[in-house]
Parts: C-alpha cells; structure tokens; sequence
C-alpha cells in the first residue's frame, strides 16, 4: 500500500471554512478562555467581537493583535442574546466556523481520537480540553448525532477546539476501516472490554475510540476496532463519564505510548 509523507513535522495549513455554503454561516464562541483562544489561535474569520468594559481591557493585547474594534456592551445585553444560562464572562466572538480536515490530514504516526454518536456538548467539550493537554492529533466525529462546534461545546472545551483538527465523516464504520488500511491501531473503550487497558503496550499510530453515553460502542464500531478494552478502577463503581474515562485513558496511555520524535529516530 502506497503511503503518504509523514506530516508529522509539517505545519498545518489553517482550517478554513467547511464549504461555501457554511462560510456565509457564523458561530457564536463566549466565554472568556474559549474568545482568547480563539483570538490566538488566528484560525479563524472574525466578523464581530461583543465584550464588556472589563472584558476588553482584559484582552487587550489579543484585540490588538487581531486589529479588532470591539462592541462595548453590558453584561445584560450579551446574556440578552445568549441567553440566561449562557456563562459568557463578558464577551461574545461571532466568527465564520472551522473546516474539518480529512483523514488523509491525518499524520502516518498520530493519536487520535474517535467518539461513536458522543451527542452531549459538555462532554464533547471536555474530551477536546484533555485532547489539547495530551497533544492529541486530531479528533473523529460523526456529521450526524454530534453536537454543533459553538456555542455550550466551545465554552467546555475553553479554547481547545481553536487547536484540535477535526475530521468530521458520514459513516464511522468506514472511517475506522480506513484508519485500520492507514496503519492505526484501534482500541474501543468500554467498561465491558475484554482486555484492561492499563495492560496494553501502547504505539503509534493509534486511535482511541469513545463510545457514546449511555449506549456506549454501537455493534459495528466495536467489529472495526481491532480490540476492546476496559478501564480497571478500584472503587465500587466500574464505569465513568465518556469524558472522564477519556481524560484517564489518556493520562495511562501517555504514560507507555513512545513521543513521537523518539519512536521516529528508531
């Protein structure tokens, strides 16, 4: 099988827009980490950004680099459009969205995760927020039964979807196929896993795959991974978050799987 470069050591081209047709879309990030990063990161299209007095002066130095002119505001005028559950902070960025990569994009000798239909926005949120701490390449979603990249999700994530490229795909099962004929080593999580995941001998490329709450792994998600593992925890209870027991399966697997630069010079 003919191989791509390693992309591992190239800079990523910024993400653009999805398509034309989303490009006329606008996304609404708040919060204060999430609008810093976002503002950083310089991936995206800023059309306005809305903030409080306080607010502004307290991202100062990012307004300034972006060359932006901000719409001073109440508090009450941005909950006004949030609205009243919305935890804004004082600012609200309205931005073009992200594009999604492919999975071509993907390095030869990445970590990556996979979530199967995980639909709450805090949980994917939080997943992207371990995703960014771990180094993670990239995170695999569904275009169906996923929640919007905005809004609750990008407020969880606190800035961390400003840095982990998603690959978005229509059917799950044949994307994890294609990650199998890419080399990636697939493991499901699963509080039912035949093997303890603490045991496994980790390498790259790997794929981790998440299984959706309450459901877990559906039936032809669990048959693309090329094993099922379960995290062995001590306490009574065997079973944890979907973004929990992805923060601690990262914790374990970082701790065995080789850095890439050291698995690259062998």
């Amino acid at each position: 099988m003919s191989r791509r470069p390693n992309r591992s050591t190239e800079r990523r081209p910024p993400r653009g827009e999805r398509s034309a047709k989303s490009s006329a879309d606008a996304v609404f990030i708040y919060g204060f980490h999430a609008v810093r990063e976002a503002l950083r990161a310089q991936n995206r299209q800023i059309i306005r950004l809305v903030a409080t007095e306080a607010a502004a002066a307290r991202l100062a130095p990012e307004i300034a680099s972006r060359g932006l002119s901000p719409s001073i505001v109440s508090s009450e005028q941005i909950a006004a459009r949030l609205g009243p559950d919305a935890v804004h902070q004082g600012v609200l960025l309205e931005a073009r969205p992200l594009g999604p990569i492919a999975l071509d994009d993907l390095p030869d000798d990445g970590f990556v995760l996979v979530l199967d239909q995980v639909t709450d926005p805090h949980n994917v949120g939080a997943i992207l927020r371990s995703a960014a701490s771990f180094g993670i390449d990239a995170l695999v979603t569904t275009e169906r039964h996923s929640p919007a990249l905005t809004g609750v999700l990008a407020k969880s994530a606190s800035g961390a979807l400003e840095h982990v490229p998603i690959a978005v795909v229509v059917n799950l099962s044949r994307a994890l196929a294609e990650l199998g004929d890419m080399g990636y080593w697939r493991i499901g999580l699963d509080s039912d896993g035949e093997q303890a995941f603490g045991a496994i001998a980790f390498a790259r490329p790997l794929a981790l795959v998440l299984g959706a709450e309450g459901k877990g792994l559906r039936r032809l998600t669990r048959e693309n991974c090329d094993t099922v593992a379960r995290l062995d925890l001590p306490g009574p209870i065997k079973s944890l978050n979907v973004s929990n027991a992805c923060a601690v399966a990262l914790a374990l697997a970082s701790l065995k799987i080789a850095p890439r630069a050291a698995q690259s010079s062998e």
